[in-house]
């Protein structure tokens, strides 16, 4: 028979066999399911501030009344969700936990979410580093802690905390240390001009009922050099705290870093209502805090002292020492800022250098 004749006995595979729509396509290697960019809404999440971080774990506490599973005030560990790796996630941050967000021993919930922040502390590791470091969110106060002597107090580094804390929209306060060992009014002298509430705290005299009155109902940021006595005051509001505290190298005056990273620590006050206690975060101890992320607008909010003589600068001036009619020069030269005033300008300049 003629390879030309169709022979229906023939026993090879019909080509019908080999139709499009019957290839079968190969299966996704990776998953049973096509890759999609949807994420979950976790309409169900539950909100929680961040009160601690340590090595990729987040403690965080759940208030009354927010979590429908456990309406009592509680706390617990979570990790941080994929899509939020390159997120900076910190102490005082709101986030939306799911999961497991019953804080029972062994349990582990998931933060997916960030909720918007009212204020953000930041610093940079150095005046010429634009690239900022993330410290503390939704503080409304920062307690700025110096030692009178033992180390000695560095004006220029308060001005520092100062700057980015009115950058930041925090209100500033002032305690001094250790007050029994040295005079602290020439150093306060400084900062006459500026209306920070100052508190000053001997050994043994510490004025525990003056700070924990003006930390009521507020999230205060502690702040200070290693080595001036932040760790020891937070113990003496918050007993339970047990932080560590260290002491000043004899040879170098520097203190040793004590505090490794930032927790937050509910501080009461005897008598009140439980709502109007107060929230310390207590940071470690720095010996430098740049300021490469403020502007110059940044740092001359933290200068309201001299505000006025700065409103009557000429238009686009630098406020810099070669700025021709720089109207702190003219105030320095008529006697209008004395030579605390004229210390100020100093620190001003070299802070927008």
């Amino acid at each position: 028979m003629s390879w030309l004749t169709p022979d229906d006995d023939d026993d090879d595979v019909p080509y019908g066999e080999y139709a499009d729509h019957t290839v079968r396509s190969r299966p996704n290697p990776k998953a049973n399911r096509p890759r999609t960019k949807r994420r979950p809404e976790h309409a169900d999440a539950v909100i929680g501030t961040v009160t601690g971080v340590d090595r990729g774990r987040y403690s965080a506490l759940i208030a009354a009344g927010a979590d429908p599973e456990s309406p009592e005030e509680h706390e617990l560990t979570a990790a941080r969700a994929r899509e939020l790796r390159k997120t900076s996630i910190v102490t005082g941050d709101r986030v939306q936990l799911v999961g497991d967000t019953s804080g029972g021993e062994g349990s582990l919930s998931r933060i997916v979410g960030l909720e918007e922040r009212r204020t953000l502390l930041r610093r940079s590791a150095d005046d010429s580093d634009r690239v900022e470091r993330v410290m503390v969110a939704n503080a409304d106060q920062m307690l700025i802690v110096v030692a009178a002597a033992d180390p000695e107090p560095r004006v220029r580094l308060v001005d520092r905390y100062l700057v980015a804390a009115y950058d930041a929209g925090i209100r500033p306060l002032l305690c001094i240390t250790k007050v029994d060992l040295a005079d602290p009014e020439p150093f306060l002298k400084h900062f006459a001009g500026l209306e920070v509430p100052v508190f000053r705290s001997a050994r043994g005299d510490e004025p525990l009922a003056a700070i924990r009155e003006a930390l009521a109902g507020q999230t205060t940021v502690f702040v200070g050099h290693s080595g001036v006595g932040k760790s020891t005051l937070i113990n003496a509001l918050v007993p339970e705290a047990e932080r560590a505290t260290g002491h000043v190298n004899e040879v170098t005056g520097r203190g040793r870093h004590t505090s490794s990273s930032s927790v937050a620590l509910r501080v009461k006050t005897p008598g009140a209502p439980a709502g109007e206690s107060g929230w310390v975060i207590d940071t470690p101890g720095v010996r430098s805090f740049g300021l490469g992320h403020v502007t110059s607008e940044g740092i001359l909010r933290g200068f309201t002292d001299l505000a006025e003589l700065i409103d009557a600068c000429p238009r686009g001036c630098s406020h810099q020492d070669d700025a021709p009619d720089c109207e702190l020069d003219a105030a320095i030269a008529d006697g209008r800022l004395d030579a605390i005033g004229a210390l100020r300008v100093e620190s001003l300049r070299r802070l927008l250098k």
